[in-house]
């Protein structure tokens, strides 16, 4: 399924990309992914790879033999893949692809050597959101506002935009199709919701543990 077609879950915002690698890593372990990353691939900017075994990483068990090991390692189930692009001008010269994690035929069965779903999802964000669009004044000179930009964007793509590939037949054996948002798949909600409907709608803050 491409990535378009899947929930979105709220972003990492900050001003590296370092930064942004170890934020976004925290999110995915928090909402699903607690014992051990997803598959994944990234292109070779931002620090994902140190992110992961800040994250995820564990120290290894104390075999008896020299000094008792102190600094956490990645676990080899894991699967993690760079695609490195070279580009000369506006034409695409070369791909490099690396391994990181796990094994190398299993990672790109797995995960492929491309980042199409995450250039797909990136693509949609910025005809979504024009604080996102390069190259213009519409982006935000507070991070505050940047980050309520991005989760209305967030909010509208998943209850409002119905979405050709999450379609399903409404009845066996005809031709008629119920198009779906991304919230109604994943089971979070029954109907396309409206924009004034998403705007007058209140949503209660969680309660704090004390």
């Amino acid at each position: 399924m491409d990535s378009d077609t899947r929930l979105r879950v709220g972003r990492a915002i900050g001003k590296t990309e370092e930064q942004v690698a170890h934020d976004l890593m925290a999110q995915l372990k928090e909402r699903g992914h607690p014992d051990a990353p997803p598959p994944m691939a990234t292109d070779g900017n931002g620090d994902y790879r140190t992110a992961l075994v800040d994250t995820w990483g564990e120290v290894p068990d104390y075999c008896g033999r020299g000094r008792p090991p102190t600094r956490t390692q990645p676990h080899p189930d894991w699967q993690y893949v760079q695609v490195v692009k070279e580009r000369s001008g506006y034409q695409l010269t070369a791909v490099h692809i690396t391994v990181v994690y796990g094994d190398p035929e299993e990672v790109l069965a797995q995960v492929g050597g491309h980042t199409a779903y995450v250039e797909r999802t990136n693509l949609t964000a910025r005809q979504m959101n024009g604080r996102l669009v390069r190259k213009t004044l519409s982006y935000s000179k507070q991070r505050e506002a940047w980050e309520a930009a991005c989760a209305w964007e967030d909010w509208v793509y998943n209850l409002t935009r119905t979405l050709d590939t999450l379609s399903i037949p409404e009845r066996d054996g005809q031709r008629r199709w119920k198009r779906q948002t991304p919230a109604m798949e994943a089971g979070l909600s029954d109907h396309r919701w409206t924009i004034k409907e998403l705007l007058s709608t209140v949503v209660a803050p969680p309660s704090l543990n004390t």
